[in-house]
């Protein structure tokens, strides 16, 4: 009888204590490190991939947009001669471009710009309501009490934690120049601006840069 109890507790995997070795636990935790070990060998052939592929850092993050189809749309659509730049430096990227025909601010024109030190700049005009818009457009900004004379003509100064801005009214059309550049940018863009209706002009549209620096 002893010789056939050796026999069973050899084929069940039962100890002389009467403990049952688990099988399936083993597996288990086989299982979970082959797993690992697999995720481990990925990353290091991910990362080897990383190295061996050329990277620019120089490389602009900002992809510029062409806004000339937005622009003449703009144009032949607003109550109010529409505002761009014209012959801006390269350095300056255009980065985004809207025309609202109706909204709770009015018919609302947007173009917005990286400036030369990576700073954003807009162009927004309306037709509307002038301190709602400009209030909206400028994040709260408010007035400094002064003005900025730009190609001639005066600007109202708003400061603000977020953006500042230069603000020019004129019958049926308020026009900011806001955003986290310095004011001596936003006086640039606001120099470079030039407001016409679709069919104003016989000169071809021209929103690219100068090329000059």
């Amino acid at each position: 009888m002893s010789g056939k109890g050796v026999v069973v507790r050899a084929e069940t995997g039962m100890g002389d204590d009467g403990t049952v070795a688990s099988t399936e636990n083993k597996r288990g935790r086989q299982t979970a490190r082959d797993m690992v070990l697999s995720l481990l060998v990925i990353l290091l052939g991910a990362g080897f991939v990383y190295l061996l592929v050329p990277h620019d850092d120089s490389l602009d993050p900002v992809r510029p947009i062409s806004y000339d189809v937005e622009l003449v749309t703009a144009r032949r659509a607003a109550p109010y001669p529409v505002a761009a730049p014209v012959g801006l430096p390269d350095t300056w990227r255009a980065t985004s471009v809207d025309y609202k025909r109706q909204s709770d601010l009015g018919a609302v024109w947007h173009l917005g710009f990286m400036d030369p030190d990576d700073q954003y700049a807009a162009v927004e005009q309306s037709d509307g309501q002038p301190e709602k818009f400009i209030g909206s457009v400028t994040h709260g900004a408010e007035p400094a009490d002064r003005t900025q004379t730009v190609g001639g003509e005066e600007w109202e100064r708003y400061e603000g934690a977020k953006y500042d801005a230069l603000v020019r009214r004129e019958s049926g059309v308020t026009t900011v120049v806001t955003g986290t550049a310095s004011f001596d940018s936003l006086a640039r863009l606001a120099a470079a601006l030039e407001a016409e209706r679709a069919g104003e002009s016989g000169e071809p549209l021209e929103t690219g840069a100068s090329g000059e620096d």
